[in-house]
């Protein structure tokens, strides 16, 4: 990371503030590249094994930090991100093992998690904190209910998380994730979430993602409502409004966003096979959309005090 920012700052990788950031200060950016070494000194422990993932994930991560220096069309991005998760489909054997239309919904949830990831990614510590909750996550179901990989694999991410957040979750961040960290790790969660729905024969995990899944979601639905560009730079997730518009500390938002995404795991790990998949995702996402309907209260109220 130290040898990082000298390149950054060597040729002014930095992320300027506008009008729809969180932030105010000119501050580095790709810091988020810490996840891609992180995975090449698992790729040179563990190369017999994990090529198509390394292959997937540099392939997103170069076009990624070569969008964090100089915008690239969404074209070329999307055809990269489709190539990777196509490749980690192979790897997992995807092609064999589920029908057409079920190979359809994984490429729309992979492409989906990605952009939801890299949306999220806002405000000091968050991308490092829920990070760090989901592949605790992933951890504790690969130790203690079933083993769907090395838990190296998962550890190697977390502390990755941790060197990020050292960095990043700060009043005054020395770096930002840029793409190529919210695109990065996102590609590394769905990898080991795609893995372990394959070994258990259920989508639950995917409910280790709720949190974001629903901010990034209902926010989606509520621009197309206000028939907004979905692709344009925005504030209206839901931890933009408590950030900018509320005015709590970032660091504090981003602390509420992985404590919350905790209390689901912990939820999802003991009501695991004890309830029905659907009764699940009722008792996790229905308490979340409850929540999410603050931003409207929140929306009206920052309104009416600007107008008063």
């Amino acid at each position: 990371m130290l040898l990082y920012f000298k390149v950054a700052d060597r040729f002014n990788i930095i992320d300027k503030p506008n009008q729809r950031s969180s932030h105010t200060e000119i501050t580095l950016r790709g810091g988020g590249i810490i996840f891609w070494f992180s995975g090449l000194l698992y790729f040179a422990q563990h190369i017999q094994n994990n090529y198509f993932f390394f292959i997937g994930i540099t392939l997103v991560s170069l076009v990624s930090f070569w969008d964090d220096i100089k915008n690239l069309s969404n074209k070329i991005r999307i055809t990269i991100h489709f190539l990777s998760i196509t490749l980690i489909f192979y790897d997992l054997d995807l092609f064999t093992l589920v029908p057409v239309w079920g190979i359809a919904i994984a490429y729309f949830f992979a492409v989906g998690l990605i952009n939801a990831y890299n949306f999220m990614d806002g405000i000091n510590g968050i991308t490092g904190l829920y990070t760090l909750v989901v592949m605790g996550s992933l951890l504790y179901v690969n130790t203690k209910i079933q083993l769907f990989t090395d838990n190296s694999f998962i550890k190697y991410a977390m502390v990755a998380s941790l060197v990020f957040l050292f960095f990043n979750y700060r009043k005054k961040a020395k770096c930002f994730a840029g793409d190529v960290g919210s695109i990065a790790i996102a590609f590394w969660i769905i990898y080991l979430v795609l893995k372990l729905i394959l070994i258990t024969n259920s989508v639950i995990w995917l409910l280790f993602l709720a949190i974001y899944g629903v901010d990034a979601i209902c926010t989606i639905a509520h621009r197309l409502y206000l028939k907004q560009n979905i692709f344009q730079a925005h504030r209206l997730h839901l931890y933009q409004i408590l950030s900018n518009e509320c005015k709590i500390e970032h660091r504090l938002v981003s602390l509420f966003y992985a404590i919350s995404q905790l209390i689901a795991s912990i939820i999802i790990i003991f009501l695991y096979q004890k309830v029905q998949d659907v009764i699940l995702f009722a008792i996790v996402i229905l308490p979340l959309l409850l929540v999410y309907t603050l931003k409207f209260y929140l929306l009206n109220k920052s309104s009416l005090s600007n107008n008063g």
